[in-house]
C-alpha cells in the first residue's frame, strides 16, 4: 500500500535516506530520485510517467545565483517595488475579491493587504507567473548542492500531484525556484494548504484568485500566522532609544517599548503584552518600524529581511497607512563595499555566512555587535565610516 504522503514524512524519509546524495551525474541523479520513489510506493507507470523528459535547467542555477536585487537597501528596494501600477491595481483587486478576503478574515484571521501585497509581488496580481518548467527547476535545484534539502522534498510532493491528477510535469510552469501560481506556493504547501476557494471542484493556483488567496492564506495560518493580530507598524522612536536593543533578534513587550519612548506613527501600538521588536532597516536615521509575531511568519515565505520587510509595509499601505517618514539614513555601502565588510567581519571572527554583499540577518548582527565594541551607535547599519575603522 503506497506511503500516504505528507510533506513532513517525505523530509524524515529524505534525511534518513537521501539527504546525502546531490551533484554528480545527472542522469544517476534522477535515477537515484526514481528509486526513492518507487520505495515510497509509486508505481513503475507512474514513475516513469512523472520523470519523463526530465532535463537540468541552467537558466534555473543562474537565476538561484542572480539574485542582486537583494543588495538594494530598504528605501530603493521599497520604491521599485510598491508601483503606483501596484497600489492603483491592489485597491482594485481588493475591492473586485471583497467577498474572498471578508472570508480569509473570517476564517483564518489575516488581514487582507497581507495576502494582496503577496500577490502583487509575487506575480503582479498573476500577470507575470513565471516561465520555467516547475519539475525541471525542482530537480535541477535538487541535484544542485546549494539547497537540496529544501528542494528534494518538493519533488516527491510534485509526484504526489501528479499521482492525483493535479500535476502535469511536461506542461506546468512557474518560477525558477518551483512555486506555481498567482502567490507562487511549492508543491508541498499546494498539498498540505491548497484550497478549491471558487467552489469548482479544483485547486486552480494558476488561473482561479479564489484558490490562489485563500491557499496562501490558508499557508500563512499553517506556518502560525497568530488570528486578529498586527504584523508591522510604522513607529516613531526617541534619539535616545538603546540602539543595541534593536533588532529582530532582540524583543520586548509592547509596553517596556512605551515605556522607552517608541510611539505609534498611526493608530495604536498593539496590545501591551505582546513581543516585538524594533527594526530599523536603514538604521537609526531612516524609518522606524515595530515588528509584532506575525511578522516572523514571513520569514516562512521569503529568506530576505528586505523583501520581507518590504512586503508587510506595503499590506499596511494598502490598508491605508500613510507612505514611511524616509528619515535621512547614511549612505548604503556599494555592493563592493559590503563585500569588504563581511570579510574584515570574518577576519575579526564573526560569523557572516556567505560573503554576498547583501546585509542578512548574520551581517546585521555583526555589524550591531562591533558597533557596540567601537562606541558607536549600535543600530546595525554599516556606514563607510564603520568600514573604514574597521
Amino acid at each position: 500500500m503506497r506511503l500516504i504522503f505528507s510533506v513532513l514524512a517525505t523530509l524524515s524519509l529524505s534525511s534518513a535516506a537521501y539527504a546525502a546524495q546531490c551533484g554528480g551525474s545527472f542522469d544517476g541523479f534522477v535515477n537515484g530520485l526514481k528509486s526513492e520513489a518507487l520505495d515510497l510506493g509509486y508505481s513503475n507507470r507512474q514513475v516513469n510517467g512523472f520523470f519523463s523528459g526530465v532535463a537540468q535547467d541552467p537558466k534555473v542555477i543562474k537565476a538561484d545565483r542572480s539574485q542582486g536585487v537583494f543588495q538594494l537597501p530598504f528605501l530603493e528596494f521599497s520604491d521599485r517595488l510598491i508601483s503606483k501600477h501596484r497600489r492603483d491595481h491592489g485597491a482594485k483587486n481588493l475591492k473586485t475579491y471583497k467577498a474572498v478576503f471578508d472570508r480569509i478574515e473570517r476564517d483564518y484571521g489575516i488581514s487582507r493587504g497581507v495576502l494582496t501585497a503577496f500577490w502583487a509581488f509575487e506575480t503582479d496580481f498573476g500577470a507575470f507567473q513565471g516561465d520555467f518548467n516547475t519539475l525541471n527547476a525542482l530537480v535541477t535545484l535538487s541535484h544542485d548542492c546549494r539547497r537540496p534539502e529544501l528542494f528534494r522534498p518538493q519533488v516527491f510532493a510534485a509526484l504526489e500531484l501528479f499521482s492525483r491528477g493535479d500535476f502535469e510535469p511536461h506542461s506546468t510552469t512557474g518560477a525558477w525556484a518551483g512555486e506555481i501560481g498567482m502567490v507562487q506556493m511549492l508543491p508541498g504547501d499546494i498539498i498540505e494548504s491548497g484550497i478549491d476557494g471558487d467552489g469548482d471542484g479544483q485547486i486552480s493556483l494558476k488561473t482561479s484568485a479564489p484558490d490562489a488567496l485563500l491557499s496562501g492564506a490558508h499557508m500563512l495560518s499553517n506556518l502560525g500566522w497568530r488570528a486578529d493580530q498586527p504584523w508591522l507598524q510604522e513607529v516613531v522612536v526617541p534619539n535616545n532609544l538603546p540602539w543595541a536593543e534593536t533588532g529582530l533578534d532582540k524583543q520586548k513587550s509592547v509596553r517596556e517599548w512605551k515605556r522607552l519612548g517608541v510611539t505609534p506613527r498611526e493608530g495604536r501600538l498593539g496590545d501591551a503584552s505582546l513581543q516585538a521588536s524594533i527594526i530599523l532597516p536603514q538604521g537609526r536615521k531612516g524609518p522606524a518600524f515595530i515588528a509584532y509575531p506575525n511578522f516572523q511568519v514571513y520569514f516562512e515565505w521569503n529568506q530576505s529581511f528586505t523583501y520581507v520587510t518590504t512586503a508587510a509595509y506595503f499590506a499596511t499601505r494598502l490598508e491605508g497607512a500613510s507612505p514611511y517618514i524616509a528619515g535621512s539614513p547614511d549612505p548604503a555601502l556599494s555592493g563592493a563595499e559590503m563585500k569588504q565588510l563581511q570579510m574584515r567581519l570574518q577576519a575579526l571572527g564573526y560569523n557572516v555566512g556567505k560573503v554576498d554583499g547583501i546585509l542578512g540577518a548574520n551581517t546585521r548582527a555583526a555589524v550591531q555587535d562591533v558597533q557596540q565594541k567601537l562606541g558607536l551607535p549600535a543600530d546595525a547599519w554599516p556606514t563607510l565610516e564603520l568600514l573604514n575603522r574597521l
